[in-house]
């Protein structure tokens, strides 16, 4: 499972899910109609466009580390000489591709963690059924609803306030359905501790609080950021690949008295992330906001301009780029429970390994670009005096 991570040392996922693309990749070339089990596929990038007028195979039958919807969103930006290869063709690059996004000592700890998934979703007995499919209107306010029907950026922004740039918040869940989630997840818990079984934490800055996924909310999540956070993104970051989500890890956080108290400035394992506050009665617990970053940049110093303080209310949403820095203030009274969505693009990380600039999204390449545009204007009009321009009118 990937790990949210403090800033100072990164996030674990982002730095090792590269494709080296000089690494051999699976054959892929067809020749009189059938596929050579030898032959070399010369082009190996994925697409950064899907070709939307693919229609892609079915892959509900496969199982493993990722939902069927994760090959069919991946095979729309396989390169074109491996569109009509034989899908077990498709898959095994597919598989390639994700499988590398986990260092070689992760993967066992991702097969522990299926086997604890799968012992719980056999045992566990739902609390609210109708939290495990979806229901748009029990779920979502009809504001919310509405503009992500109308789908239009138009629309979309009506409902949404961007008090920094790249973060925007607006309000988006019912009551009811965050006091059902509420209570699944302290039900959950109870049901652990009396199996006597060790929960395991949403990541390694959260002591406490669940990962919704485990007991039998994934699908459900699925369809959440598919349906409603996806289009969000698509329209909002599409300089980070928000247009081609395809995987999730959801979780729920707890903050107050015998619980944690604050996180620590860190970015997150994600492109997009979700954060809605589910309540209960609380005080502090702000958010804290200092700049989008890339991987080259995490460290540097925060701009005034960059710094912004996040108060959480109930039901309202906040959403923005997984590597837009920021922390949590102490939760000074009550209990704050959270659920937290890390949205992510298989596309996207493929892409970086050879996506160099960043300067379109991380601030401080942004200043980097525009003091060299600076230095190079100053040049050129120190070389224009020197040269004796200065006494031409």
């Amino acid at each position: 499972m990937a790990l949210e991570g403090p800033a100072e040392r990164q996030d674990e996922g982002q730095q090792t899910g590269m494709v080296n693309g000089n690494c051999a990749a699976p054959p892929s070339s067809r020749m009189a109609g059938r596929l050579s089990g030898t032959a070399a596929h010369s082009d190996r990038r994925l697409r950064f466009n899907p070709n939307t007028e693919h229609k892609s195979q079915d892959y509900t039958d496969v199982r493993g580390e990722y939902a069927p919807a994760v090959y069919s969103a991946l095979e729309r930006h396989l390169p074109p000489s491996l569109l009509e290869a034989d899908r077990d063709v498709k898959l095994h690059f597919m598989r390639d591709i994700l499988v590398r996004y986990w260092p070689h000592g992760e993967r066992n700890k991702v097969q522990r963690h299926k086997e604890y998934r799968q012992k719980i979703l056999h045992l566990y007995k739902p609390l609210h059924q109708d939290l495990y499919s979806m229901h748009p209107s029990a779920f979502f306010l009809p504001t919310f609803l509405e503009a992500v029907r109308t789908n239009t950026e138009e629309s979309l922004a009506s409902i949404m306030t961007e008090p920094t740039p790249g973060v925007f918040s607006f309000a988006m869940l019912q009551p009811n359905f965050c006091d059902m989630l509420l209570e699944e997840v302290e039900n959950f818990e109870k049901w652990v501790h009396a199996m006597k079984f060790k929960i395991m934490r949403p990541n390694t800055m959260n002591k406490y609080g669940a990962v919704l996924d485990d007991f039998g909310l994934e699908a459900m999540l699925n369809q959440f950021m598919e349906g409603f956070i996806a289009p969000i993104s698509k329209v909002f970051y599409p300089e980070v690949g928000g247009g081609t989500l395809d995987s999730h890890h959801a979780f729920v956080v707890e903050y107050g008295k015998d619980r944690d108290v604050e996180l620590g400035f860190h970015v997150d394992d994600s492109e997009v992330t979700l954060n809605v506050c589910l309540g209960k009665q609380f005080s502090g617990g702000e958010l804290y906001f200092r700049g989008i970053r890339c991987e080259n940049h995490v460290n540097s110093e925060t701009q005034h301009e960059e710094m912004y303080d996040y108060c959480h209310v109930p039901g309202r949403a906040v959403l923005h780029r997984g590597r837009h820095r920021h922390g949590a203030r102490p939760t000074t009274s009550g209990l704050r429970m959270n659920l937290l969505l890390w949205c992510r693009s298989s596309v996207f990380r493929e892409m970086k390994k050879y996506q160099k600039d960043f300067s379109s999204w991380c601030g401080e390449c942004q200043r980097e670009k525009k003091e060299r545009q600076i230095q190079c204007v100053k040049a050129t009009k120190l070389a224009f005096l020197r040269g004796g321009g200065g006494g031409m009118i």
